[in-house]
């Protein structure tokens, strides 16, 4: 994985260059750099926009408690087309437009997803309604509250009336 990635950060400047070269020749410097800011301002606002309604779908599955899997992976993809529409040249503004797609979009997530839990390195924690991490149970520790309750309970919650080596109380931690 790594040396894949060190081939794509060399050839893609140099696809790059061979294509500024090739237009450069075709339509001019001049249009070329024009070409290459105005696709710049244009990827941007497309981003700014679906990057917004990205957002307000991550808003509205959290507060309908539903986990936003599909509205994360588009952010995703989204950041990622905005930085490849940020970077000068013909061939990532392509691929950051084919991100701005949002069937193509969808694919690309689906397929990330199923790699992910193909390769089972892929696990999702959530949070209980006191907000805490299913994480923090992974060592055999279970944090919790509890309230002990029996018929003849005075006031002070317990039959020993308050002794501080008697029975655990709400919120007292076991170990």
């Amino acid at each position: 994985m790594p040396f894949l990635i060190l081939l794509v950060f060399i050839l893609v400047p140099i696809a790059e260059i061979a294509i500024f070269i090739e237009v450069g020749d075709r339509i001019g410097l001049g249009w070329t750099l024009f070409t290459i800011v105005a696709t710049a301002l244009i990827g941007t606002a497309l981003v700014r926009q679906q990057g917004l309604q990205t957002l307000m779908k991550v808003r509205s599955d959290m507060e309908r408690n539903v986990l936003p899997v599909d509205a994360m992976l588009t952010g995703l993809c989204i950041l990622v087309a905005g930085v490849l529409l940020l970077t000068p040249g013909f061939l990532t503004d392509f691929l950051g437009f084919m991100l701005l797609i949002p069937p193509l979009r969808s694919a690309i997530g689906h397929g990330i997803v199923h790699q992910m839990r193909k390769s089972g390195r892929f696990t999702v924690y959530t949070t209980g309604a006191t907000g805490q991490s299913r994480a923090n149970s992974r060592d055999g520790v279970i944090e919790g509250e509890f309230e002990e309750v029996s018929p003849d309970d005075g006031p002070q919650g317990g039959r020993d009336g308050g002794n501080p080596n008697g029975p655990p109380r709400n919120g007292d931690r076991l170990t």
